[in-house]
């Protein structure tokens, strides 16, 4: 049977990281090799790792970041089937059989990615992620896939490491990566959820977002490879990068810097910016002192799934 590989980065996630822990070891789906990097948590982090540790392979040791705790378990992994699932994400069940399965009957996909639930710091879905089949060129433009419910050839891996100067959208540069190797396949099944909660990056630094996407536009610009690819879709992916920035300037607090944004892109490439209509009425709402209008939406929608 394929031998999967998941990596865990784990730093101060004490909250969280037992019940991601067990979701990778609950799976029916053997054998996986599971490997933990944790950057020397200063709360009882490792002590969760170590009732678990016959279980899995773990180090805790200074690092870097995210990027450089994930390129380390990249290294250590043996598995053809590689993932990685943060400390505070967790795998619903049958995700890795249902991903393994797909890759043994679709022998050209060198990534496949499934929906995703995402869910609060107690667990409660709030929002269903759904994707859809995505390009090389859609993600050049900013299509996002949800990192946890992500499972990669180690094929497609050889020679890529996550980018070290990359803190938010290190994820979405190797997905072009690896796209420019192979096919990508989305699976109309959910299999993670993604935690939303106040210390998560996409919550505390919520501005800082947009400036990865410029740096990703940037990295494309210089890799030969891929530049001719994104001349074609020039105006439209540097309009997504303006969108992304604006979603998470207004996450951020700041709406109208997000409007700014959001206006950048519509000057660019119209139906780019167009599509998210919903972050230019929030941003409007917000400088008008109506922010409280899109909370409470948020609130009716997320009262919906509690039913």
């Amino acid at each position: 049977m394929t031998l999967v590989s998941i990596i865990t980065p784990s730093y101060n996630q004490a909250a969280y990281l037992e019940q991601t822990i067990l979701s990778v070891l609950g799976q029916d789906y053997a054998p996986i090799e599971y490997i933990v990097i944790d950057g020397v948590s200063t709360d009882n982090s490792v002590d969760i790792i170590k009732k678990y540790e016959n279980k899995l392979t773990w180090v805790s040791e200074k690092d870097s970041g995210q990027a450089d705790a994930i390129n380390k378990g990249f290294a250590r992994a043996t598995g053809d089937v590689i993932a990685w699932l943060n400390s505070d994400d967790y795998y619903l069940a049958g995700a890795v059989s249902s991903a393994v399965k797909i890759f043994d009957e679709n022998p050209d996909v060198t990534l496949v990615y499934g929906n995703i639930l995402a869910v609060d710091e107690n667990g409660k879905t709030f929002n269903t992620l759904n994707y859809k089949q995505l390009t090389l060129e859609d993600l050049l433009c900013f299509q996002i896939i949800g990192q946890p419910a992500v499972f990669m050839r180690r094929s497609a891996l050889k020679d890529l490491k996550l980018a070290l100067d990359l803190h938010f959208m290190l994820d979405h540069y190797l997905w072009i990566q690896i796209a420019q190797r192979g096919k990508l396949l989305h699976a109309e099944q959910t299999w993670a959820s993604a935690r939303y909660h106040a210390e998560a990056k996409n919550r505390a630094k919520a501005a800082e977002f947009g400036r990865d996407a410029f740096r990703i536009l940037e990295k494309v610009k210089q890799d030969k490879d891929l530049a001719p690819i994104l001349v074609k879709v020039e105006r439209r992916a540097r309009a997504a990068a303006h969108r992304v920035d604006a979603r998470y300037l207004l996450d951020g607090g700041q709406p109208a810097a997000a409007l700014s944004a959001w206006m950048r892109a519509l000057f660019l490439h119209p139906p780019t910016a167009l599509a998210r209509m919903n972050i230019l009425v929030s941003a409007v709402l917000n400088l008008l002192g109506l922010g409280m209008l899109r909370e409470k939406i948020l609130k009716q929608r997320e009262a919906r799934y509690q039913k």
